[in-house]
């Protein structure tokens, strides 16, 4: 089996459309990128060479479960606590020059010229997405979504951005919760806001012609495996406008009658 090296991915990475300068929030798949000297952190160098100095990599770092909520407030140590995102966060997560952002259940950690900006204020989102979050950051600042290994949009949390800033009724929970996150230097900030109402599935993978068609979305592979660039305020332009006529929009077929 022929490795990858961080050299190849970076060089991979460029050729899909990643520049010097960009921030880009990454879903990931380690293994749907086949075998990669060095693992996750190679990976992790293999994005901050492609944006260089001036750039900045974000990851989310989710720890959301269906049990959250105003009777199970969620708890999360921010310096402790790994998310469920997978190996490529993590590893970006406990390097020592990574920040998080303040958040119960949906927080990002970022690396690179603009990772304080893009993720201060995320404990006063209303939301967990919303325009004021990493993720909503993001679009409103030039930013790109990048779906690497197999990755595909079912996996993007950004979609869910989108249906918080088009107001869908079936994406949140109707009471807000108080979560608690824990500060490294062990202060403890209640984050109240709604969380996201689980139980509805979603056909995220929709969204890919839309989003080609108004030229904002690359395909390309690395590694081993596909890759989707994205601009992240395509996904807000395109896609706010199809919810806000079609609530359900976002929604598998079977769930749209009882939206």
């Amino acid at each position: 089996m022929t490795s990858l090296t961080r050299a190849r991915l970076a060089d991979d990475l460029r050729t899909l459309g990643l520049r010097p300068g960009d921030d880009v929030l990454v879903h990931s798949s380690l293994r749907g990128l086949g075998h990669v000297e060095g693992g996750a952190s190679s990976v992790v160098d293999a994005l901050l060479d492609a944006v260089g100095p001036g750039g900045t990599v974000l990851f989310p770092t989710i720890t959301a479960t269906a049990e959250h909520g105003p009777a199970h407030p969620p708890r999360v140590v921010l310096a402790a606590t790994p998310g469920w995102t997978g190996a490529i966060p993590e590893a970006a997560r406990v390097r020592p020059d990574s920040v998080r952002s303040v958040h119960p259940t949906h927080s990002v950690v970022a690396l690179g010229a603009r990772a304080r900006e893009l993720t201060d204020g995320h404990a006063s989102s209303a939301t967990p997405c919303d325009a004021s979050s990493p993720y909503g950051r993001l679009a409103d600042r030039g930013g790109r979504v990048l779906l690497l290994g197999g990755v595909t949009h079912s996996s993007s949390t950004s979609l869910h951005g989108v249906e918080e800033r088009a107001a869908v009724p079936h994406h949140l929970q109707d009471e807000p919760t108080d979560g608690v996150v824990v500060l490294p230097d062990g202060t403890e900030v209640v984050v109240r806001g709604r969380l996201h109402q689980w139980g509805w599935d979603r056909d995220f993978e929709r969204v890919a012609d839309p989003l080609r068609a108004a030229g904002v979305q690359l395909d390309g592979r690395v590694g081993a495996g596909a890759a989707i660039l994205v601009e992240a305020r395509g996904y807000v332009d395109v896609l706010v406008p199809l919810l806000l006529t079609d609530p359900t929009y976002l929604l598998a077929e079977h769930e749209r009658t009882r939206a």
